[in-house]
Protein backbone atom coordinates (compact mmCIF):
# COMPACT_ATOMS: atom_id res chain seq x y z
CA UNK A 1 0.00 0.00 0.00
CA UNK A 2 1.58 3.45 -1.16
CA UNK A 3 1.77 6.08 1.72
CA UNK A 4 -0.77 8.22 0.35
CA UNK A 5 -3.31 5.84 0.39
CA UNK A 6 -2.09 4.57 3.74
CA UNK A 7 -2.53 8.29 5.02
CA UNK A 8 -6.45 8.87 2.72
CA UNK A 9 -7.25 5.37 4.99
CA UNK A 10 -5.74 7.03 8.19
CA UNK A 11 -8.00 10.00 7.51
CA UNK A 12 -11.53 8.72 6.63
CA UNK A 13 -10.95 6.27 10.24
CA UNK A 14 -10.20 9.51 12.05
CA UNK A 15 -13.40 11.42 10.36
CA UNK A 16 -15.51 8.30 11.28
CA UNK A 17 -14.49 7.99 14.36
CA UNK A 18 -15.44 11.88 14.86
CA UNK A 19 -18.64 11.13 13.91
CA UNK A 20 -19.01 8.68 15.92
CA UNK A 21 -18.21 10.08 18.85
CA UNK A 22 -20.14 13.32 18.36
CA UNK A 23 -22.90 10.98 18.37
CA UNK A 24 -22.66 9.33 20.94
CA UNK A 25 -22.21 12.88 23.20
CA UNK A 26 -25.47 13.81 21.71
CA UNK A 27 -27.59 10.96 22.81
CA UNK A 28 -25.59 10.81 26.12
CA UNK A 29 -26.60 14.77 26.53
CA UNK A 30 -30.48 13.87 25.24
CA UNK A 31 -30.62 11.56 28.46
CA UNK A 32 -30.21 14.67 30.76
CA UNK A 33 -31.13 17.15 28.61
CA UNK A 34 -34.10 16.01 27.37
CA UNK A 35 -36.10 16.91 23.97
CA UNK A 36 -36.87 20.56 23.11
CA UNK A 37 -40.09 21.59 25.06
CA UNK A 38 -42.95 22.04 23.43
CA UNK A 39 -44.25 25.63 22.92
CA UNK A 40 -46.08 27.16 25.82
CA UNK A 41 -48.57 30.48 26.26
CA UNK A 42 -49.46 32.03 28.87
CA UNK A 43 -53.26 31.05 28.32
CA UNK A 44 -52.45 27.47 28.92
CA UNK A 45 -54.10 25.78 31.47
CA UNK A 46 -57.26 28.28 31.62
CA UNK A 47 -60.71 28.68 30.09
CA UNK A 48 -61.35 29.16 26.67
CA UNK A 49 -64.13 31.01 28.11
CA UNK A 50 -63.83 32.74 31.16
CA UNK A 51 -67.27 33.24 32.80
CA UNK A 52 -69.50 30.90 30.62
CA UNK A 53 -71.30 29.71 33.67
CA UNK A 54 -73.13 33.23 33.26
CA UNK A 55 -73.60 33.19 29.63
CA UNK A 56 -74.73 29.68 29.67
CA UNK A 57 -77.62 30.50 32.53
CA UNK A 58 -78.94 33.85 30.13
CA UNK A 59 -78.51 32.45 26.50
CA UNK A 60 -80.78 32.53 24.11
CA UNK A 61 -79.49 31.60 21.09
CA UNK A 62 -76.54 29.59 19.61
CA UNK A 63 -75.40 30.03 16.41
CA UNK A 64 -73.64 27.68 14.31
CA UNK A 65 -72.22 28.64 10.89
CA UNK A 66 -70.49 26.48 8.82
CA UNK A 67 -69.50 26.94 5.21
CA UNK A 68 -72.17 24.63 3.41
CA UNK A 69 -74.59 25.17 6.44
CA UNK A 70 -75.96 27.54 9.05
CA UNK A 71 -78.37 26.98 11.83
CA UNK A 72 -79.74 28.53 15.20
CA UNK A 73 -80.88 27.04 18.37
CA UNK A 74 -82.98 29.16 20.29
CA UNK A 75 -84.45 28.75 23.65
CA UNK A 76 -88.21 29.24 24.06
CA UNK A 77 -90.64 28.63 27.15
CA UNK A 78 -90.75 25.72 25.96
CA UNK A 79 -87.43 24.11 25.88
CA UNK A 80 -84.34 24.82 22.99
CA UNK A 81 -85.95 24.40 19.49
CA UNK A 82 -83.87 24.45 16.14
CA UNK A 83 -84.42 27.22 13.49
CA UNK A 84 -86.35 26.07 10.26
CA UNK A 85 -88.76 23.53 11.89
CA UNK A 86 -91.16 25.29 12.81
CA UNK A 87 -90.25 24.61 16.40
CA UNK A 88 -89.37 21.21 17.17
CA UNK A 89 -87.82 20.18 19.86
CA UNK A 90 -83.95 19.39 19.76
CA UNK A 91 -82.00 17.14 22.37
CA UNK A 92 -81.89 18.02 25.62
CA UNK A 93 -78.44 15.61 26.03
CA UNK A 94 -76.80 17.01 22.80
CA UNK A 95 -77.34 20.87 23.80
CA UNK A 96 -76.06 19.87 27.48
CA UNK A 97 -72.89 18.83 25.72
CA UNK A 98 -72.18 21.56 23.90
CA UNK A 99 -72.96 23.67 26.95
CA UNK A 100 -71.31 21.91 29.11
CA UNK A 101 -68.00 21.57 27.03
CA UNK A 102 -67.96 25.31 25.95
CA UNK A 103 -67.74 25.50 29.45
CA UNK A 104 -65.36 23.51 30.42
CA UNK A 105 -62.70 23.81 27.52
CA UNK A 106 -59.39 24.86 28.44
CA UNK A 107 -56.41 25.94 26.39
CA UNK A 108 -53.67 24.08 25.51
CA UNK A 109 -49.93 24.30 23.75
CA UNK A 110 -50.34 26.03 20.77
CA UNK A 111 -50.30 25.39 17.55
CA UNK A 112 -50.23 26.74 13.80
CA UNK A 113 -49.94 30.84 13.34
CA UNK A 114 -50.35 29.93 9.24
CA UNK A 115 -53.77 30.55 7.63
CA UNK A 116 -52.90 28.24 4.73
CA UNK A 117 -52.86 25.20 7.47
CA UNK A 118 -55.80 25.86 9.07
CA UNK A 119 -57.79 24.17 7.67
CA UNK A 120 -55.30 20.95 8.20
CA UNK A 121 -56.68 21.17 11.47
CA UNK A 122 -60.37 21.96 10.79
CA UNK A 123 -59.87 25.80 11.93
CA UNK A 124 -60.70 27.34 8.09
CA UNK A 125 -63.10 30.31 8.66
CA UNK A 126 -66.06 28.83 7.47
CA UNK A 127 -67.14 32.63 6.21
CA UNK A 128 -64.24 31.98 3.80
CA UNK A 129 -65.23 28.80 2.83
CA UNK A 130 -63.11 26.95 5.72
CA UNK A 131 -63.72 23.73 7.28
CA UNK A 132 -64.52 24.99 11.04
CA UNK A 133 -67.42 25.61 12.97
CA UNK A 134 -68.23 28.90 14.01
CA UNK A 135 -69.95 29.09 17.54
CA UNK A 136 -71.71 32.00 18.68
CA UNK A 137 -73.90 32.15 21.65
CA UNK A 138 -76.15 35.17 21.69
CA UNK A 139 -77.62 36.71 25.14
CA UNK A 140 -81.39 38.59 26.24
CA UNK A 141 -80.13 41.69 24.55
CA UNK A 142 -79.05 39.70 21.32
CA UNK A 143 -75.39 40.72 21.59
CA UNK A 144 -72.72 38.12 20.97
CA UNK A 145 -71.84 36.92 24.73
CA UNK A 146 -68.98 34.14 23.63
CA UNK A 147 -67.63 33.13 20.28
CA UNK A 148 -64.99 30.85 18.89
CA UNK A 149 -63.75 29.13 15.57
CA UNK A 150 -63.58 25.03 16.35
CA UNK A 151 -62.45 22.04 14.97
CA UNK A 152 -61.47 18.57 14.93
CA UNK A 153 -58.03 16.30 13.84
CA UNK A 154 -58.31 12.80 14.51
CA UNK A 155 -59.11 12.82 18.44
CA UNK A 156 -57.93 16.54 18.97
CA UNK A 157 -60.43 19.35 19.10
CA UNK A 158 -58.63 22.82 17.57
CA UNK A 159 -59.89 26.05 18.83
CA UNK A 160 -59.15 29.90 17.93
CA UNK A 161 -60.74 33.03 18.68
CA UNK A 162 -62.38 34.76 15.49
CA UNK A 163 -60.26 37.52 13.83
CA UNK A 164 -57.19 35.21 15.24
CA UNK A 165 -54.99 33.53 13.40
CA UNK A 166 -53.16 32.07 16.51
CA UNK A 167 -54.51 27.82 16.49
CA UNK A 168 -54.69 26.52 19.80
CA UNK A 169 -55.09 22.72 21.09
CA UNK A 170 -57.58 22.35 24.04
CA UNK A 171 -58.67 20.18 26.51
CA UNK A 172 -62.58 19.01 26.55
CA UNK A 173 -65.71 17.41 24.66
CA UNK A 174 -68.14 19.05 22.03
CA UNK A 175 -70.42 17.05 20.08
CA UNK A 176 -70.31 17.06 16.14
CA UNK A 177 -71.73 20.26 14.81
CA UNK A 178 -71.42 19.38 11.02
CA UNK A 179 -75.48 18.79 10.67
CA UNK A 180 -78.12 20.70 12.12
CA UNK A 181 -80.66 17.29 11.57
CA UNK A 182 -78.15 15.49 13.61
CA UNK A 183 -79.88 18.27 16.57
CA UNK A 184 -83.33 16.86 16.22
CA UNK A 185 -85.01 14.56 18.51
CA UNK A 186 -86.10 12.16 16.30
CA UNK A 187 -86.06 9.15 18.38
CA UNK A 188 -90.07 8.96 18.27
CA UNK A 189 -90.46 5.13 19.59
CA UNK A 190 -88.67 2.49 20.64
CA UNK A 191 -89.98 -0.93 19.87
CA UNK A 192 -88.58 -4.14 19.77
CA UNK A 193 -89.13 -6.73 16.57
CA UNK A 194 -90.51 -9.15 18.89
CA UNK A 195 -93.03 -7.04 20.69
CA UNK A 196 -94.79 -6.86 16.90
CA UNK A 197 -97.90 -9.39 16.99
CA UNK A 198 -99.80 -8.08 14.14
CA UNK A 199 -100.19 -5.36 11.39
CA UNK A 200 -103.65 -4.28 9.49
CA UNK A 201 -102.48 -2.34 6.48
CA UNK A 202 -104.75 -0.86 3.84
CA UNK A 203 -103.29 0.41 0.68
CA UNK A 204 -104.22 3.74 -1.90
CA UNK A 205 -106.29 1.53 -3.33
CA UNK A 206 -108.81 0.36 -0.41
CA UNK A 207 -107.38 -2.95 -0.36
CA UNK A 208 -106.67 -4.68 2.83
CA UNK A 209 -104.86 -7.04 4.91
CA UNK A 210 -104.23 -8.32 8.68
CA UNK A 211 -100.77 -10.24 8.93
CA UNK A 212 -100.47 -11.58 12.66
CA UNK A 213 -97.88 -14.18 14.49
CA UNK A 214 -97.63 -15.92 17.83
CA UNK A 215 -95.46 -14.99 20.28
CA UNK A 216 -91.85 -16.44 20.11
CA UNK A 217 -92.22 -17.04 16.18
CA UNK A 218 -89.64 -15.86 13.88
CA UNK A 219 -89.99 -12.77 12.29
CA UNK A 220 -91.05 -14.63 8.81
CA UNK A 221 -94.13 -16.39 10.61
CA UNK A 222 -96.78 -13.16 9.76
CA UNK A 223 -99.57 -15.18 7.67
CA UNK A 224 -102.78 -13.72 7.01
CA UNK A 225 -105.55 -14.02 10.09
CA UNK A 226 -109.33 -13.83 10.20
CA UNK A 227 -110.91 -12.06 7.66
CA UNK A 228 -108.27 -12.79 5.29
CA UNK A 229 -107.29 -16.48 6.42
CA UNK A 230 -107.82 -17.45 2.68
CA UNK A 231 -105.78 -15.58 1.16
CA UNK A 232 -102.00 -16.87 -0.04
CA UNK A 233 -98.87 -15.31 0.46
CA UNK A 234 -96.71 -13.92 -2.37
CA UNK A 235 -93.76 -15.97 -0.72
CA UNK A 236 -92.62 -16.08 2.99
CA UNK A 237 -90.26 -13.27 2.70
CA UNK A 238 -92.48 -10.74 1.46
CA UNK A 239 -94.32 -9.87 4.92
CA UNK A 240 -91.10 -9.25 7.45
CA UNK A 241 -90.89 -5.59 5.78
CA UNK A 242 -94.10 -4.33 6.47
CA UNK A 243 -94.78 -6.57 9.65
CA UNK A 244 -91.87 -4.89 11.09
CA UNK A 245 -91.46 -1.37 9.60
CA UNK A 246 -92.04 0.54 12.74
CA UNK A 247 -89.97 -1.17 14.77
CA UNK A 248 -87.02 0.17 12.22
CA UNK A 249 -88.73 3.67 11.49
CA UNK A 250 -85.45 6.66 11.51
CA UNK A 251 -86.87 10.02 10.48
CA UNK A 252 -84.20 12.20 8.59
CA UNK A 253 -86.59 15.39 9.04
CA UNK A 254 -89.48 16.50 10.23
CA UNK A 255 -92.75 19.21 9.61
CA UNK A 256 -95.92 20.20 10.70
CA UNK A 257 -97.93 17.55 9.95
CA UNK A 258 -100.40 21.19 8.72
CA UNK A 259 -97.73 21.37 6.10
CA UNK A 260 -98.63 18.34 4.32
CA UNK A 261 -100.50 19.04 0.88
CA UNK A 262 -101.23 15.33 -0.28
CA UNK A 263 -103.71 13.21 0.99
CA UNK A 264 -102.48 9.82 3.18
CA UNK A 265 -101.64 6.84 0.85
CA UNK A 266 -103.66 3.99 2.60
CA UNK A 267 -102.68 3.00 6.87
CA UNK A 268 -100.51 0.75 8.25
CA UNK A 269 -101.58 0.03 12.37
CA UNK A 270 -99.09 -2.00 14.36
CA UNK A 271 -100.32 -4.31 17.41
CA UNK A 272 -98.21 -5.46 19.86
CA UNK A 273 -98.46 -8.81 21.94
CA UNK A 274 -98.85 -6.54 24.93
CA UNK A 275 -101.81 -4.00 24.18
CA UNK A 276 -99.95 -1.19 22.45
CA UNK A 277 -101.34 -0.06 18.87
CA UNK A 278 -99.62 2.64 16.78
CA UNK A 279 -100.89 3.95 13.42
CA UNK A 280 -99.25 5.05 10.95
CA UNK A 281 -100.39 7.12 8.11
CA UNK A 282 -98.07 7.15 4.90
CA UNK A 283 -98.04 10.73 2.31
CA UNK A 284 -96.39 10.90 -1.01
CA UNK A 285 -95.51 14.77 -1.02
CA UNK A 286 -93.56 16.73 -3.79
CA UNK A 287 -90.39 17.19 -2.04
CA UNK A 288 -90.03 13.77 -0.24
CA UNK A 289 -91.88 10.75 1.90
CA UNK A 290 -93.47 11.16 4.96
CA UNK A 291 -95.03 9.80 8.29
CA UNK A 292 -97.55 10.83 10.73
CA UNK A 293 -97.91 8.76 13.89
CA UNK A 294 -100.83 8.05 16.82
CA UNK A 295 -100.68 5.63 19.45
CA UNK A 296 -103.21 4.03 21.23
CA UNK A 297 -102.78 1.95 24.46
CA UNK A 298 -105.48 -0.10 26.40
CA UNK A 299 -105.71 -0.29 30.55
CA UNK A 300 -104.52 1.80 33.49
CA UNK A 301 -101.34 3.35 32.76
CA UNK A 302 -100.97 3.33 29.66
CA UNK A 303 -97.84 5.52 29.70
CA UNK A 304 -96.62 4.63 26.11
CA UNK A 305 -98.81 5.62 24.38
CA UNK A 306 -98.83 9.11 26.01
CA UNK A 307 -95.12 9.31 25.23
CA UNK A 308 -95.25 8.79 21.74
CA UNK A 309 -97.99 10.63 20.83
CA UNK A 310 -96.51 13.53 22.88
CA UNK A 311 -93.09 13.42 20.08
CA UNK A 312 -95.82 13.07 17.59
CA UNK A 313 -98.44 14.94 17.55
CA UNK A 314 -99.01 17.77 15.26
CA UNK A 315 -95.68 16.68 13.05
CA UNK A 316 -95.12 14.95 10.06
CA UNK A 317 -91.66 12.77 9.86
CA UNK A 318 -89.85 12.61 6.50
CA UNK A 319 -88.65 9.07 6.39
CA UNK A 320 -86.17 7.33 2.90
CA UNK A 321 -88.15 6.06 0.10
CA UNK A 322 -87.28 2.38 1.04
CA UNK A 323 -88.94 3.03 4.90
CA UNK A 324 -91.79 4.23 3.36
CA UNK A 325 -92.53 1.68 1.02
CA UNK A 326 -92.90 -0.23 3.99
CA UNK A 327 -95.43 1.19 5.40
CA UNK A 328 -97.47 1.73 1.86
CA UNK A 329 -97.09 -1.70 0.43
CA UNK A 330 -99.84 -2.93 -2.60
CA UNK A 331 -101.86 -5.64 -1.18
CA UNK A 332 -101.51 -7.64 -4.02
CA UNK A 333 -97.64 -7.71 -3.80
CA UNK A 334 -98.06 -9.47 -0.30
CA UNK A 335 -100.97 -11.64 -0.66
CA UNK A 336 -103.73 -12.85 -3.29
CA UNK A 337 -107.53 -13.86 -2.57
CA UNK A 338 -108.57 -17.15 -2.83
CA UNK A 339 -109.58 -17.98 -6.40
CA UNK A 340 -107.79 -14.85 -7.54
CA UNK A 341 -110.52 -12.72 -6.92
CA UNK A 342 -110.01 -8.60 -6.06
CA UNK A 343 -108.44 -7.97 -3.02
CA UNK A 344 -110.86 -6.95 -0.07
CA UNK A 345 -111.28 -2.96 -0.51
CA UNK A 346 -112.34 -1.32 2.94
CA UNK A 347 -114.42 1.88 2.91
CA UNK A 348 -112.67 4.80 3.05
CA UNK A 349 -111.26 6.22 5.93
CA UNK A 350 -112.63 10.02 7.20
CA UNK A 351 -109.98 12.17 7.40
Amino acid sequence: MTAGRSQQRTFRVRIMAALAGGLAVAAIASQFIGSAPAPRSDLQGQPVLPGFAQVRADAREIRVTLADESYTLFATPGGWRLSGTDGYPIRADRLNELAGGLETLVWDAPRTRDPAKMNAIGLGDPRDGGNGALVEVIGPDGEVEASLLTGRKDEHIYVRRPGEMQAYRVTGTLPPLYSAQAWLDLDIIDLNGDAVAAVRLTDATGASLYLQRTIGSSDRAFVPAPPYQDYQLVNRLVTTGPALALTRLQPVGVRPAGALRTRPVGTHVTQTHDGLEVEVRPYREADGFFVTLRAIEAGEGAHRAAAINERARGWAFQISQIDWMDFAPAIASIAQPPGGEAPDEAAPEEE
